[in-house]
């Protein structure tokens, strides 16, 4: 297969409890992007509801294949003709008083053509601060890629970013999303660093579209939502606030890299 070029959009939201509302912002954001030619657009981790509690996330579910939220994603993929990812919504999961952290990926046609349940579930306390997903949330169990006219991209969402043999269990990959919820504490001290290091040793592109500022329950995300390149370039990226971040894959670039530092071929383990 004839790998294409791609212009890319991370839409980056200020998502609430309503997922109405919520909805209503991403559909925006995602005409403002296609009006700028994107073709391949990723909605951030939660787009469709950020509570005041993970019990709102685990009430909003739906089941897969079905519901609200999926309706739209389809709808909109297919009205516009673009490849649309779901940063992450929530799905039923097998235990009933959790909830699956999915990645949806719909193609021009309006069809869901993969799935990824976050597998690394992110626990934090400092201070008064304190976050454990594995309360509500079920793990999934395995990585995943999908193969697109675009190339290999390899899927993810926030707390995966820390761990890199989730990458090199898919590698090589010509793209790597990564849509998120970082807290501001631990993205002021690593979202950047990680994200810039990840397409370094992967020498490939990054998408990370992120939730980004003070939300309606009073919780702070640090945005920063970026397009890095293989050689850890950032392309463009937005620091607080809607909005989106555009930038083009170039599989020429890829390959330069790689010829010039074949790091990827001279791996050992």
């Amino acid at each position: 297969m004839t790998r294409q070029n791609c212009r890319l959009a991370a839409l980056q939201m200020i998502s609430g409890p309503r997922v109405g509302d919520n909805l209503k912002a991403a559909a925006a954001l995602v005409a403002e992007a296609v009006d700028q030619g994107a073709q391949l657009l990723v909605l951030p981790e939660y787009f469709p509801i950020i509570g005041a509690a993970d019990a709102d996330r685990v009430r909003a579910r739906e089941d897969f294949g079905r519901g609200p939220v999926q309706d739209w994603l389809a709808a909109t993929a297919a009205r516009h003709g673009v490849w649309l990812v779901a940063g992450s919504l929530p799905l039923a999961a097998t235990t009933p008083e959790k909830m699956r952290n999915a990645m949806l990926v719909h193609d021009p046609r309006g069809v869901c053509v993969q799935r990824y349940d976050k597998v690394h579930l992110f626990g934090f306390a400092q201070g008064n601060e304190r976050y454990d997903e594995a309360a509500c949330i079920e793990a999934g169990d395995q990585p995943v890629a999908l193969e697109t006219p675009f190339g290999r991209i390899a899927l993810s969402i926030c707390y995966d970013l820390r761990f890199p043999e989730l990458y090199r269990a898919l590698a090589p990959v010509d793209l790597i999303l990564v849509p998120a919820a970082f807290t501001d504490t631990t993205g002021r001290a690593h979202w950047e660093i990680l994200l810039r290091a990840r397409a370094i040793e992967n020498q490939c592109y990054v998408l990370a579209a992120a939730q980004g500022g003070r939300h309606e329950s009073g919780r702070m995300t640090h945005g920063n939502s970026m397009i890095v390149d293989p050689w850890g370039e950032i392309l463009d990226r937005k620091m607080k606030g809607p909005g989106i971040v555009i930038a083009d894959l170039d599989h020429a670039r890829i390959a330069e890299i790689r010829q010039n530092l074949p790091a990827l071929a001279q791996r050992r383990l």
